[in-house]
């Protein structure tokens, strides 16, 4: 009986390295990408795309033909978060980096250094990150990569700041992806007033937004948070050309009014004449549990105090602080 073969490995930078030459090379190419808004071209190699992916096995399919085909569009991913794929699917590895451009463009229409390996190879983290992550992992859900798609999420929790959060949130709402929705809360629940001024904030979209504030853990006050909704509020009816109430309406009902003081109330019903963004009654609620004096059950969690509120004189008649 012939004794079973033995499996020999050679030295795998070399390989890795040959095989990074080929992307974006025109050498050996037999399909064309037009890719992102630029419309930059990009050369790969149809049979290495398709064994890796089954996006591109589909999208690449025989009846494409033999030769170099018509440019294949991809207007929606961006040509570095492209590079950044087609450099995985050839080598199992790819360079990402902490911060970008919002990979959704503006959030409002929907309801980027160091090398990471595949498994098997190390996680090294850039020196000076400077773009992209987040258009990487967009195009590795949309793609089907789950092995990126999970490198990239490593990535993004290790790097995640203040500049950064807030379009973490939007991506992972986006496309469903629960755990980093739970770290980007929690992130921004701790980093409250320093997320809120950012632009990713003001990018978000409603669906982002209501999970901030619903949470009772923001550490900011709520005379604050009604201001950040506001400017948020005004970005989104620049961008929509709606009215900013109509844009405010899915969240402004999760502002906790009745935590104001009455000159507070007083002067928001005052700013709320002349740019009308949270309904009147949700107005004459808070003034009625001012007028009760004390936080009624069936008002819930909009008489209860967050992590961040301001002790003010009639909050001793509303629920017990955050605990």
């Amino acid at each position: 009986m012939e004794p079973p073969g033995l499996v020999v490995h050679g030295t795998v930078a070399p390989f890795s390295t040959a095989l990074r030459s080929l992307v974006n090379n025109p050498l050996y190419s037999d399909v064309r990408f037009v890719v992102g808004q630029e419309r930059q071209e990009v050369f790969a190699h149809r049979c290495l795309l398709a064994c890796r992916c089954n996006f591109f096995q589909r999208l690449l399919g025989s009846e494409m033909g033999p030769g170099v085909p018509s440019p294949v569009v991809l207007s929606t991913v961006p040509a570095e978060a492209f590079l950044a794929v087609l450099e995985f699917l050839y080598t199992n590895s790819a360079k990402l980096h902490r911060h970008s451009v919002s990979p959704l463009g503006r959030a409002w229409g929907s309801g980027r250094g160091g090398g990471v390996g595949g498994r098997g190879d190390s996680l090294s983290l850039p020196q000076t990150p400077t773009v992209q992550v987040l258009e990487v992992l967009t195009a590795a859900v949309e793609y089907g990569l789950e092995e990126l798609r999970e490198l990239c999420l490593e990535f993004v929790v290790k790097v995640l700041d203040v500049e950064l959060v807030c379009e973490a949130l939007q991506v992972a709402v986006t496309f469903g992806l629960g755990s980093l929705q739970e770290r980007c809360v929690a992130f921004i629940e701790a980093h409250s007033q320093e997320a809120l001024r950012t632009r990713g904030f003001l990018e978000l979209s409603a669906p982002a937004l209501l999970p901030l504030l619903r949470s009772d853990k923001l550490c900011v006050d709520e005379a604050e948070l009604v201001l950040a909704a506001r400017s948020w509020a005004r970005v989104g009816a620049a961008v929509l050309e709606r009215p900013v109430a109509e844009v405010a309406a899915p969240v402004v009902r999760e502002l906790r009014l009745a935590l104001l003081a009455p000159a507070e109330l007083s002067a928001l019903e005052e700013q709320n004449r002349r740019e009308p963004l949270i309904p009147v009654e949700q107005i004459v609620e808070a003034w009625k549990c001012h007028a009760l004096r004390r936080g009624d059950a069936a008002r819930g969690a909009l008489c209860r105090r967050r992590r961040g509120t301001l002790p003010r004189e009639h909050h001793r008649f509303l629920d017990p602080p955050f605990k």
